[in-house]
């Protein structure tokens, strides 16, 4: 039996007087990618917040790699990867340092070596002649890219990635989402991806959930490519087939 590495029970968030969504329960299983999918405004970056510890739920619990989140939530971050949208890079840093920054917070190693990590991490998203690069000296693919080797830097077995294609024309989208595949299957990593990219989601996930504004919770769950087919909910059908809800 595959084993769990992120279980949410119930999770809810509101703002005030507003309920973002409520009861949103999952599993995410090691070694799949997992997506969470919808409309704008759904509350999907605002799950995976929840989920890295960046904002505690109004209600529910959330376990990440067997942990309860609430009580172990250090611990956690260290054993989790985090992408940020649009790779959320710091502008004075060149890409190399950019990557080092986890090391140096978290390890100990010396300057030097975290220098030699962080440029393995950089090739292997296919940056490695870019690390002397500024953010502001590359392109918005190169930035997600940076994005996700400073999210490998740790070696995390778990990858959260916030809109990876988001914005992107289609071959460089078509590059990211077999980036994506590669760190499953070269690493061994689970990911986590939010999006409302279509073609990006039925490329890459393996299974999904579906939030849904109006609904404030999941609408569907499963994998992709059968809610794309068999789905009779037309919020979900008319998502996964491009037309007019």
């Amino acid at each position: 039996m595959t084993a769990s590495v992120i279980r949410a029970e119930g999770l809810a968030q509101r703002f005030g007087k507003r309920c973002l969504f409520n009861g949103v329960s999952f599993e995410v299983t090691a070694g799949e990618v997992f997506a969470i999918l919808g409309g704008s405004g759904c509350g999907k970056s605002t799950l995976m917040k929840q989920l890295i510890g960046l904002l505690p739920p109004t209600a529910g619990r959330i376990e990440v790699l067997g942990r309860d989140l609430a009580h172990e939530r250090r611990a956690i971050r260290r054993s989790i990867g985090v992408m940020f949208q649009s790779g959320a890079l710091f502008g004075s840093m060149t890409l190399l340092q950019n990557v080092m920054l986890p090391l140096e917070v978290f390890t100990d190693l010396p300057p030097e070596g975290r220098a030699a990590v962080a440029q393995v991490k950089l090739g292997f998203v296919g940056l490695a002649e870019a690390a002397g690069l500024m953010p502001a000296e590359i392109s918005g693919g190169m930035a997600r890219r940076a994005g996700i080797a400073r999210a490998l830097a740790l070696d995390p077995p778990l990858l959260f990635l916030d809109e990876p294609s988001a914005g992107l024309d289609p071959i460089t989208s078509a590059g990211i989402d077999r980036l994506i595949l590669d760190l499953r299957q070269d690493l061994g990593a689970t990911v986590v991806l939010v999006s409302h990219e279509l073609a990006s989601i039925l490329a890459v996930a393996d299974r999904c959930i579906m939030l849904d504004r109006a609904a404030q919770g999941v609408i569907a769950e499963g994998d992709p490519r059968r809610l794309r087919e068999d789905s009779t909910q037309s919020t979900v059908r008319a998502f996964f087939r491009r037309e007019p809800a």
